[in-house]
């Protein structure tokens, strides 16, 4: 358990925005999750929150084609669940609107605080990991890499795993993190928990930023 579990608990649906534009205002701190359609991304939300349904699960995947905003218990907390990226059987055209929608969320949200890159742990570092890993490095975001799916690995693997990852950013010079996770056993919860608690600054509320454009 952590000092954080309430204010997970307590996040609800805010709105889906298709674009930047309809997304709440732009003040005070939100951390969104990215990943591929099929890396576990909406999980590992439900699983932060303790909630089977905050975040759209579905067998097909690629069913999250919003961006998806959920609210927490304190003043401009937000969690943001981006549209999953690769397997979604929609034509290529509008796979290209999504992509285009989230390049501008990620370039001009100003409450951004850090992005948490989901990972399936037997399938890191794919095309999409990359992209993202390569734009944070441009624009110096704060990643934290997710690899979840934990309890599918024995620990030696899942730990090498991670290390190689770990050494993958410091070689790049980004500013990231990375811990496994596992909706299934509760492997890495409370660690995901304190990494947020730390980017939503949640233990001291005056401090967070508020967008001159608010």
């Amino acid at each position: 358990m952590t000092p954080y579990d309430s204010t997970f608990q307590s996040a609800y649906f805010i709105k889906s925005a298709e674009k930047l534009s309809q997304c709440p205002l732009d003040q005070g701190v939100e951390v969104a999750f990215a990943g591929r359609s099929n890396a576990g991304k909406s999980t590992a939300l439900n699983t932060l929150t303790n909630q089977k349904k905050l975040a759209r699960t579905s067998k097909t995947p690629g069913r999250t084609q919003l961006i998806n905003c959920f609210g927490l218990n304190l003043d401009d907390r937000r969690l943001i669940d981006l549209p999953g990226y690769g397997f979604a059987k929609v034509p290529i055209e509008m796979k290209k609107v999504w992509q285009a929608h989230m390049q501008d969320y990620l370039m001009n949200r100003r409450s951004l605080a850090g992005v948490v890159l989901v990972m399936d742990i037997r399938h890191p570092l794919k095309e999409f990991d990359e992209m993202m890993l390569d734009w944070a490095k441009a624009n110096g975001m704060k990643v934290h890499v997710l690899l979840t799916k934990s309890d599918k690995l024995k620990r030696g693997p899942a730990k090498s795993t991670m290390l190689s990852i770990q050494r993958e950013l410091k070689q790049q010079n980004i500013d990231g993190t990375v811990q496994t996770f596992s909706a299934l056993n509760g492997d890495g919860v409370d660690d995901l928990r304190i990494k947020l608690a730390e980017w939503l600054v949640l233990d001291n509320q005056d401090e967070i930023p508020v967008s001159p454009n608010a």
